[in-house]
């Protein structure tokens, strides 16, 4: 191990003591390291780092921020013991990126895509991905939360499920709709029955009984998306999509109904796993039918503009 990957696995390790899962940079870090090596490099400087960041092509500028965020962090951390270290500056690459027009789900196309589930083989890959894509539309969970739920998360008694692998590395509780329980208790009894002795104590199981890969499900989900007509070449749903029409359907029914929607999102945003609500206004911009909706809202309390 070089003086560099040393460093590197004493970096990681303090900071993940500390609670940081810091996937990504255990990802990248070693890649920077065999870079710095290749290059006869004894020390990390700006130059090269910007250089390593820039590798990639044909890629967004952000995935270039994301890398040299990643030797940013490890450059602080290197400095304190090499001072020859230099510490690239913030800002060399755009760091966000044009939010992906999603595409708004309707019921019909939500019970489409559940229909073409059913025909899946074997049985329990078919039970499964119905069951999943049918609770991230109901709820809107985030695909890597719902896929990483175990038994035990989900509490089919009192309609609550239990998510730890948030985003954001929170906790939080989700109520369900009651039909939404008897929906997964369904589903819980016949994947018990096809596969008694499972492998792995993950709540949705693939077809030989181990948790899912979110590749995977991302693959079903294409293949299915295409078998009803819904992709194109100019249309490509995905399944984070089904989290966003949940949102933007709760808010589209609570405008409908008359109720304060500004003294309610901190719940929507709770319910989402949003660290705020800032991340949940977004939704009100989302589709026309709520910015229309909005407007009538306005003009009901203060009269139309003249």
């Amino acid at each position: 191990m070089s003086g560099l990957a040393g460093h590197v696995a004493d970096y990681l390790r303090m900071r993940r003591a500390l609670g940081f899962k810091l996937k990504r940079e255990g990802r990248l870090l070693p890649q920077l390291v065999a870079y710095l090596d290749a290059a006869g490099a004894t020390t990390l400087t700006a130059q090269l780092a910007i250089a390593w960041a820039r590798l990639p092509q044909d890629v967004a500028p952000i995935n270039w921020s994301h890398r040299l965020g990643a030797a940013r962090g490890f450059a602080a951390y290197l400095k304190t013991i090499d001072p020859s270290t230099e510490v690239p500056a913030s800002g060399v690459f755009p760091s966000s990126a044009a939010r992906r027009v999603p595409h708004l789900w309707s019921p019909t196309e939500v019970s489409a895509l559940l229909e073409a589930t059913r025909g899946l083989r074997p049985p329990l890959r078919a039970a499964t991905h119905e069951a999943l894509f049918g609770l991230i539309a109901v709820s809107g969970m985030r695909i890597g939360e719902a896929i990483a739920l175990d038994r035990d998360d989900v509490d089919l008694t009192d309609g609550v499920l239990t998510i730890r692998e948030t985003k954001l590395g929170h906790c939080r509780m989700v109520p369900l709709h009651p039909s939404a329980t008897d929906a997964l208790g369904s589903y819980a009894a016949r994947r018990d029955q096809l596969r008694p002795t499972p492998r792995s104590r993950r709540f949705f199981l693939s077809s030989v009984g181990t948790g899912l890969d979110v590749g995977g499900v991302h693959v079903t989900f294409n293949q299915l998306t295409t078998a009803i007509g819904m992709r194109t070449t100019t249309a490509r749903p995905r399944v984070h999509d089904l989290r966003h029409s949940f949102a933007v359907q709760t808010l589209i029914d609570w405008h409908r109904s008359g109720v304060e929607v500004a003294g309610r999102m901190a719940v929507l945003s709770g319910y989402l796993g949003h660290v705020n609500p800032a991340g949940t206004y977004w939704y009100l911009s989302a589709t026309p039918e709520l910015m229309a909706l909005a407007a009538d809202r306005l003009d009901a309390r203060y009269g139309a503009p003249r």
